[in-house]
């Protein structure tokens, strides 16, 4: 019979029966054999969870418990009753002569993309860091695009979050933004992380209802923006859903979608300290990634945070000393007046613009502005000059100041970022509100460059090469925040790859127990970086390696998981011996 080909004699039946178990090696496999109530049953050695070998386990009424982590499998067919520790394989047995022969490679009972595709769909519905990051080394180490599994993570987040996008899926969109700029296995690391992040934001947590569209599809789309801002405004969540819904099923393309949800987001300043309009930047690139024919899935989740934002202006730093919000009130009521004066005007940053943003006059820097608007100025054009000053603000972060203060200059970064980056998609005019919010808050965090940690001095003669050891040197110690900035200065300086340097600060961030700010300001850092001359992609990177330096070392328990489903996934030992033989 052909079938007979594929089967290896294993064991003589009697010293099986005699020892209950054998363990055996059969065509690179080790495969644990036991004889139970009459029949005999072959299973990987190698538990599924964490490695243990298998032969060393208990078998009582068709249950085979591993010693370890006590995970619970059912004999003949391998099913788990833990979802945490996967299926066991087995193995299809013969007994022919006295003699057991095992099949040591059956045929899968389905591609290890479809396997692993719907293991992570578990690990994100129980919160499973260890399912998750098999999960995401499976998927790729079978071909998979990393979209695959940033899609289902998105997917998930929106559906099972009811108070909807948060920062879980933000630190998954911002990984899945920096993966060109890291190493392979580090990409694996970059939707571990964030996969992670969704599914602990999600746990426990009541899933998301939908609204349905309403039935005028043909509604004029200014007058659909002009709805779903009124329901913002009054903070009545679902209305807003309603007609967000309505003007994705008209067919709306994602720049005017964009802009609509933009505009809700700046019509009330600095919403929930920034994260508000930095959330619907991500939800935007989450759907540059994924498809914007997710739209329906995705920006409906935005909803019920832009109704029951904190609105700055209702805070007293906004009002006093100095009426911050009244005056930018008195700006945005001449908005189109300053817009249509620089119509056919083409702008260029003054000299001096940048000083002015980091000084301490506010009414200059309004002025500087509008200025700027009435010279021809784009939303664009303005949200980058003041993000590259939000970035020197953390570049320049005085580390006397308290740490919870890193949050204040790093808040004010990742707003100015997504409004430049919501400002290049959409154009929208009421994004140069946004601007204006960041740059007031430029203003506000000056006191936290008091007095200012200084920018590195150029070192063209830097070894790149020690330059980097003192990088990582800087991220395993407390307290190197300025030898970490002086660290990628110089490697810069010396002639190094800023490929190379991105690198090596996306694998120091991937490998701690990042918090949400960490993974934000590492890439809002990466982003205006890329685009920028050398000398302002200085400062920024040198921006990242401060922060990230000022928050390492972490406990690294994340990293632990991720090298033990690394190790796992190579057949490598975990239990601390080999388990094959």
């Amino acid at each position: 019979m052909a079938s007979e080909d594929r089967f290896h004699p294993a064991v003589d039946l009697a010293d099986l029966r005699e020892s209950g178990r054998e363990l055996v090696a059969l065509d690179g496999r080790s495969i644990a054999l036991f004889d139970h109530e009459g029949s005999v049953r072959a299973v990987d050695n190698a538990c599924p969870h964490m490695g243990f070998p298998l032969a060393r386990g208990s078998v009582d009424e068709g249950v085979l418990t591993c010693h370890w982590h006590h995970a619970r499998f059912e004999l003949s067919c391998g099913d788990t009753f833990d979802p945490w520790a996967d299926d066991v394989r087995t193995y299809p047995v013969e007994v022919r002569d006295g003699t057991v022969y095992v099949d040591p490679n059956p045929d899968p009972d389905e591609p290890p993309a479809v396997r692993w595709s719907n293991r992570l769909e578990d690990g994100l519905e129980q919160n499973l860091r260890l399912v998750v990051a098999k999960s995401v080394i499976g998927l790729l180490d079978a071909g998979v695009e990393p979209t695959e599994p940033l899609s289902t993570g998105v997917r998930f987040g929106c559906r099972y979050r009811r108070d909807g996008w948060g920062s879980g899926l933000t630190i998954l969109t911002a990984m899945a933004n920096v993966l060109p700029d890291l190493d392979p296995d580090d990409r694996k690391r970059a939707l571990y992380q964030g996969l992670v992040h969704v599914a602990g934001d999600a746990s426990g947590e009541p899933p998301q209802f939908e609204q349905d569209a309403l039935g005028a599809t043909d509604t004029d789309f200014d007058r659909l923006r002009s709805w779903f801002r009124e329901n913002v405004e009054v903070r009545d969540p679902d209305g807003a859903e309603r007609v967000l819904r309505t003007a994705i099923a008209a067919g709306r393309d994602d720049a005017e979608l964009a802009g609509m949800v933009a505009a809700a987001a700046t019509d009330h300043r600095y919403l929930d300290t920034g994260h508000v309009l930095d959330f619907v930047n991500k939800a935007c690139e989450a759907l540059d990634h994924v498809g914007w024919d997710r739209a329906d899935e995705v920006l409906p989740s935005l909803v019920r945070g832009l109704a029951r934002a904190d609105r700055a202006e209702e805070s007293a730093e906004w009002r006093r000393p100095i009426d911050l919000a009244g005056t930018l009130d008195d700006v945005f009521a001449d908005l189109d007046d300053h817009v249509d004066a620089g119509a056919g005007e083409t702008w260029s940053r003054p000299d001096g613009l940048l000083d002015t943003l980091l000084g301490d006059d506010p009414h200059a820097v309004v002025d500087a502005l509008t200025e700027a608007i009435r010279g021809g100025a784009t939303p664009a054009q303005l949200a980058a000059v003041v993000a590259f000053a939000a970035g020197t603000r953390v570049a320049r972060f005085s580390t006397t100041n308290e740490f919870g203060d890193w949050n204040t200059v790093h808040h004010t970064f990742t707003y100015a970022n997504a409004v430049h980056r919501l400002a290049e998609r959409t154009g929208a005019r009421e994004l140069y509100r946004g601007a204006f919010d960041a740059a007031v808050n430029v203003y506000l965090d000056r006191f936290l460059n008091t007095p200012p940690a200084p920018l590195p001095d150029p070192t063209p003669d830097a070894d790149p090469a020690e330059a980097l050891e003192t990088l990582s040197a800087a991220f395993d110690a407390e307290g190197r925040v300025n030898d970490a900035g002086r660290a990628a200065a110089g490697f810069l300086d010396g002639g190094g790859d800023p490929a190379r340097l991105r690198r090596e600060l996306g694998g120091a961030l991937l490998r701690e127990d990042a918090g949400f700010h960490t993974y934000q300001a590492l890439e809002a850092g990466f982003e205006q970086a890329a685009t920028r001359p050398p000398e302002e992609a200085r400062t920024l990177l040198v921006g990242v390696a401060r922060y990230l330096a000022a928050h390492s070392p972490t406990r690294r328990e994340r990293e632990q998981t991720f090298s033990i489903a690394a190790r796992l996934q190579r057949g490598e030992s975990v239990y601390g011996e080999d388990v094959d033989i």
